[in-house]
């Protein structure tokens, strides 16, 4: 049997940053921001070309977005949905796709990718991931695909790039990335921006399932547990349901990729947005000629800049805005200056149990 290649979609989320068309069992990636799917159905679309079968795609969510996801892929395997039974951030995401891949082949190779960034030129998107999978086999390294800086974004993490590497795997250049960096100040943003060394990080990550292990053993010791002792045969529900929810809340970024022996990028050629607030939205919804967005029944007049989703089943009227954002739902409302949007996950401690 040759080694599979396992695609993971991570789909799980608070629902905060888009709050209150999002709630704690409805996040950003089942809401349908941008085109008539959900983000989630617009990954899987995305993927489905590169699952070698049915089974070779897979769900990670957890218990409480289980109807959500079903409702939203009705026909997707029940089978290749599994929920976690607790929050515990990427790093234990990455450790069960890497158990679940094992029990398949000890050589598999898997990607761990987020369900709610939005992506064009599908084509381009899948070949670059394909290479990824090549250079993966190739080298016991993790392989990422950094997105290409467009301008001095300081709400993502970044790549630092080295020099190029396994220049004979099809589909590069590869390049080593010599370190990551957290969130930067705007100054640092534009320097990187104008170096041309450095890359996004899209949090897009492919591995075989023995170079993760490898490095859990060396750097995560409970993560490497977990994987060892996962049922190789069988149901593993009661297992899981036991041991994740000891696991460390901590990202893959921190527990494993920053000191990771190997990592490597190859820089995407496909548009890329990670859609992280309502000021996102603009760049990919019609707007009016003084940039303002509107989906439903909303009446502007002399508004500039302002987006307005009316989500309640009633109209909203704008008059004499700038740079606001409205958002009404059938049981609550946000009214915000664009440049607060980052903080509507503030709000959730003073909101009511029955709107989070």
């Amino acid at each position: 049997m040759s080694a599979p290649f396992l695609l993971f979609i991570m789909a799980g989320g608070s629902g905060e940053r888009f709050w209150p068309l999002s709630r704690k069992n409805k996040p950003k990636h089942l809401l349908r921001l941008i085109s008539p799917k959900t983000l989630l159905e617009e990954t899987v679309q995305r993927l489905k070309p590169l699952a070698g079968k049915p089974a070779d795609l897979l769900i990670l969510t957890n218990h409480e977005q289980i109807p959500g996801v079903r409702k939203a892929l009705p026909r997707f395997p029940k089978a290749s949905l599994v929920a976690e039974p607790a929050k515990r951030d990427t790093a234990p995401a990455a450790a069960l796709a890497t158990a679940l891949a094992l029990r398949r082949h000890p050589d598999a190779i898997l990607a761990l990718l987020p369900a709610d960034a939005v992506i064009g030129k599908h084509p381009i998107f899948r070949a670059q991931l394909a290479a990824a999978v090549r250079a993966a086999a190739a080298s016991p390294s993790f392989v990422t695909l950094g997105i290409q800086p467009s301008y001095p974004a300081t709400g993502f993490g970044y790549l630092h790039l080295g020099q190029k590497t396994l220049g004979q795997v099809r589909g590069g250049p590869f390049l080593r990335v010599k370190r990551f960096v957290e969130k930067p100040s705007l100054a640092k943003a534009k320097g990187y921006l104008r170096s041309g060394q450095y890359a996004w990080n899209a949090g897009i990550f492919v591995w075989k399932a023995s170079t993760f292990l490898a490095e859990a053993r060396r750097q995560q010791p409970a993560l490497a547990s977990f994987i060892e002792k996962f049922p190789r045969k069988g149901s593993f529900s009661r297992y899981l349901g036991r041991e994740f929810p000891k696991l460390p809340k901590i990202s893959v970024d921190y527990a494993i990729m920053e000191k990771a022996r190997s990592v490597l990028a190859v820089k995407a050629a496909f548009p890329w947005d990670d859609v992280g607030s309502w000021t996102a939205l603009p760049a990919h919804l019609p707007t009016d000629k003084r940039g303002n967005t509107v989906r439903g029944p909303v009446l502007s007049m002399e508004n500039r800049n302002s987006l307005a989703l009316a989500e309640g089943g009633r109209p909203i009227a704008l008059l004499g805005t700038e740079n606001l954002v409205v958002v009404d739902t059938p049981d609550a409302l946000l009214v915000c200056p664009k440049d607060k949007v980052q903080d509507v996950k503030k709000l959730m401690p003073l909101l009511p149990q029955t709107v989070i």
